[in-house]
């Protein structure tokens, strides 16, 4: 299975890329740079609450309803007239669901690494957001994911992927170094212990804040 660096060096990458920087008004290159580390820190935030049945569950209703991957077919249409309310609204909801009361300082902590400003980073991410569950769910379709215990292989091949192909970026490569301070390859549990100024431990942090994405 192809990883999410392969899909952000693919063309449909570059296109996701040039319209998310487009459609926000920021410079692409950093666009670039802030979606290859981003978009792995949600998605192994996603992993994480689909590792329990109640999660995977809502996160496969989620993928084969709304989030089914028809996005990806119309990001003409998408981008061409400036992404409407809709998509950012949703964007925002799946955001908050999963970094919580927390999505600030990871935005933050984000902002800092891509030299974007927090409101940017957050611009870029709401509408970043609702396309990573629409190539979830168009993975979904093509691996004929169908029951909720083939989510966390789904997610765990589009995040390895990349490492397994040796199509890892340099931001990629920097993200990990930095932020997977205890050298567990999680770098969920960094972020945490980064922006809580807490514990890294995979029991804690922000992995355990994550029980609302999908789940209810």
């Amino acid at each position: 299975m192809a990883g999410i660096f392969d899909l952000l060096n693919s063309d449909l990458g570059k296109t996701i890329i040039s319209g998310v920087s487009g459609s926000t008004g920021t410079d692409q290159g950093k666009t670039g740079s802030l979606l290859n580390m981003a978009l792995p820190v949600l998605m192994k935030a996603m992993e994480r609450n689909a590792s329990t049945p109640e999660g995977a569950e809502g996160l496969l209703g989620a993928i084969k309803g709304k989030h089914n991957g028809s996005i990806l077919d119309n990001l003409g249409d998408l981008f061409g007239g400036g992404v409407n309310e809709e998509v950012t609204n949703d964007g925002g909801k799946i955001l908050g669901h999963v970094l919580g009361s927390n999505q600030q300082n990871v935005e933050k902590v984000l902002g800092e690494k891509s030299g974007l400003d927090i409101g940017s980073v957050g611009n870029i991410l709401k509408v970043a957001a609702p396309i990573l569950m629409g190539v979830l769910g168009k993975s979904a379709t093509q691996n004929n994911v169908t029951t909720s215990s083939g989510i966390g292989d789904l997610l765990g091949g589009l995040l390895g992927g990349a490492s397994s192909q040796g199509a890892v970026t340099k931001e990629q490569s920097f993200l990990e170094k930095m932020l997977d301070s205890d050298g567990d390859g999680s770098i969920i549990d960094d972020v945490a212990g980064m922006v809580l100024g807490g514990s890294s431990g995979k029991s804690g942090g922000l992995g355990g804040l994550l029980g609302g994405l999908f789940g209810k």
